[in-house]
């Protein structure tokens, strides 16, 4: 499959960078604090596909001891800007190599999903990344619902690109994050509940909590359909 990463990009890292875990963004982060902390016992952790370190530093922020990682070179170049005191290391597509097994207690992944293609694929870094994993550690995975591409939203907008109402799991859909200076397109992967039970059966892993969040209706946000429609989808597993 021809799929271009859009995050592979230096004036997309340095848009990226600048986002903050507001509008429909917040909803992705609001809950993790809780869920993190009922099914997670230790504070070593993961940052899979960290990008510029916004989810790294979330964690740091949580108390985690974190490592992030992403094959990025733009990404990862910006995050120890930002922070240069983190841990942040470049990693070449799915090779863990350089990271112990049986190591960590969470490994995050916020979004990272979205931007890998084919079930194969997906299948064989979540068995990687399980790896990485104590005994009772766990995998966070944090991922665009299918709805987020077929409607608006107060961080994104999708009017511009009706083909993606007949796309099916595993096709390339458009979406602009409106919250960015760079307004081009990205270019993600739709990948349904029913794919992803699939991918986790086939990487050995066992689902323990899926949480779609909402909004509520009195944050300070000027809400579209997020009152009623999840934009995202956050997977527990072990």
């Amino acid at each position: 499959m021809d799929f271009s990463n859009t995050y592979e990009d230096a004036k997309y890292a340095e848009a990226y960078a600048k986002l903050e875990f507001h509008n429909t963004y917040y909803l992705a982060y609001r809950d993790l604090p809780e869920i993190i902390f009922e099914h997670v016992k230790g504070r070593k952790a993961i940052d899979f596909g960290c990008g510029t370190g916004r989810s790294t530093r979330f964690l740091q922020k949580l108390g985690f001891d974190v490592t992030g990682i992403d094959i990025s070179e733009d990404m990862i170049q910006k995050a120890r800007e930002i922070d240069p005191e983190g841990d942040y290391r470049l990693i070449k597509d799915d090779d863990f190599s350089q990271l112990q097994k049986n190591t960590f207690d969470l490994v995050l992944s916020a979004f990272t999903f979205d931007n890998i293609p084919t079930m194969e694929k997906k299948v064989k870094i979540f068995r990687e990344i399980g790896c990485l994993l104590k005994s009772e550690g766990r995998i966070v995975n944090l991922v665009s619902s299918p709805e987020i591409y077929v409607n608006e939203w107060t961080s994104f907008s999708t009017k511009d690109f009706p083909e993606n109402k007949v796309a099916r799991s595993g096709d390339r859909v458009r979406i602009i994050v409106t919250d960015l200076e760079d307004k081009r397109p990205v270019e993600d992967i739709i990948w349904t509940d029913e794919s992803y039970r699939e991918v986790f059966k086939k990487a050995e892993l066992e689902l323990l909590k899926t949480h779609k969040p909402l909004a509520k209706g009195n944050e300070p946000y000027k809400w579209v359909n997020e009152t009623r429609i999840a934009p995202w989808v956050i997977y527990v597993l072990k």
